[in-house]
């Protein structure tokens, strides 16, 4: 009896066709034939992006959100890496960041990004550490986050005791530019996480530095959800100092201004050594004339980064009718943080967290928008190459005027008083 004739492939049943194939297949992929089938790379990275978009930190939160929302299209463009952005509102409550962080890891974020707030960001680097999820801290400042001996965070922001150096030592600029020496300070600060890391920086620095002239005569501190400042203020002018060095963040320094114009309480100037707020754009536009002249000593952009360049023409078409210059801070610090996750898990080809933070560690990213040297991390997963500028605020925007090489205007120092400027 003659066998039947063999149905081609191309006329086999649907399923037997699938079948045939697939076992064609794998003795194809054995021999090598389809390696993406054996080492395929995931196709995006799913970042988990942790901001206070409500609560006393609304405003900056926000500022930070937009650095998030146009860095998907940059790195792609710089490293040709696809992001997923899960997004969350921890509403200013270091509580709900560590349940929200859980909850992300559990939606399967691959890295964490965030959380501007340095008593959120410890919670959160507690939850990634156990976790074993990379952490790319934007902005937070408290030393104690990479003291813990933690594998899986990495900051990209100076410490406090950094921050604070860096911005004492431009005082001292500032005072040489102007020539001026005021010889008493009042301190004022916020006592939340932040606040308090950047008192305990002032506090161990300020006696060793000898060049600056000034004695501070008292040291006043307040709830950065406060609504009535009139108390501090009044303890501020009494001491009659001639400066008032102010770590805050925006609502509490837009009050503190407020309230120093109500009581007629004319200090040669207001100086941040190293804190968000008054260099935000709704100081500006919440105060008008009497946000000018205020003094912030921050890590800043460098205006003729070509990242820069990219970044604010980003910006521009994503926030038509917001200007870069106002969120420049949280902006590049935000997207830089999206660039290591991007770069890693490019070098990295995986999703896996130890994967991720191996290659995180290895990182150096020389091109940037923020000034200083070269994105990398110490053994403790520190960048320690992060720079500051004094920051004036002159016809109602932040314009850099030190260190000299990066000035777009001469400093003013002593003010004018409140009823003086236009």
């Amino acid at each position: 009896m003659k066998s039947a004739p063999s149905t081609p492939v191309a006329a086999q049943p649907a399923r037997r066709r699938f079948n045939h194939l697939l076992a064609g297949g794998s003795a194809l992929a054995a021999a090598g034939w389809f390696p993406a089938l054996v080492r395929a790379q995931p196709a995006k990275l799913k970042v988990g992006v942790l901001l206070p978009k409500s609560g006393v930190l609304a405003q900056l939160g926000q500022s930070c959100q937009r650095g998030a929302d146009i860095s998907v299209g940059i790195v792609k463009e710089l490293y040709g890496v696809d992001i997923e952005l899960m997004n969350v509102d921890f509403e200013s409550n270091v509580d709900q960041a560590r349940s929200r962080t859980e909850k992300l890891i559990n939606d399967g974020a691959n890295v964490l990004v965030g959380a501007f707030d340095s008593g959120a960001s410890s919670a959160i680097a507690q939850v990634a550490e156990q976790r074993k999820v990379p952490f790319v801290i934007n902005i937070a400042a408290a030393p104690p986050i990479t003291e813990q001996g933690y594998k899986y965070t990495f900051r990209n922001f100076p410490t406090s005791v950094d921050l604070i150096r860096n911005g004492l030592s431009l005082y001292r600029d500032l005072f040489q530019a102007t020539q001026t020496a005021p010889r008493t300070c009042v301190f004022m600060h916020v006592n939340d996480t932040f606040g308090m890391a950047n008192k305990g920086a002032i506090d161990r620095i300020l006696p060793t530095l000898n060049y600056l002239p000034f004695k501070v005569l008292d040291t006043i501190s307040y709830d950065p959800a406060a609504r009535d400042l009139s108390v501090e203020v009044a303890k501020a002018k009494a001491t009659g100092a001639e400066i008032v060095m102010l770590v805050c963040r925006l609502n509490d320094s837009i009050l503190l201004v407020r309230e120093m114009v109500k009581q007629r309480y004319n200090p040669m100037g207001i100086i941040s050594p190293g804190s968000p707020g008054m260099y935000e754009e709704a100081f500006y536009k919440t105060l008008g004339k009497y946000s000018e002249y205020c003094i912030s000593n921050v890590p800043w952009y460098d205006p003729k980064s070509k990242l820069t360049a990219m970044i604010d023409k980003a910006f521009n078409k994503a926030f038509p009718n917001d200007k870069l210059m106002f969120h420049a801070l949280n902006v590049g610090f935000t997207v830089e943080a999206m660039m290591v996750a991007a770069d890693s898990f490019k070098r990295a080809k995986s999703v896996d967290g130890t994967a991720l933070a191996d290659a995180i560690r290895q990182t150096k990213i020389t091109e940037r928008m923020m000034l200083g040297g070269p994105i990398a991390f110490n053994a403790k997963g520190q960048n320690t190459e992060i720079a500051s500028a004094c920051i004036q605020n002159r016809k109602l925007r932040p314009q850099v005027v030190l260190p000299a090489a990066s000035a777009e205007t001469t400093p003013v120092f002593p003010v004018p008083d409140w009823n003086s400027r236009s």
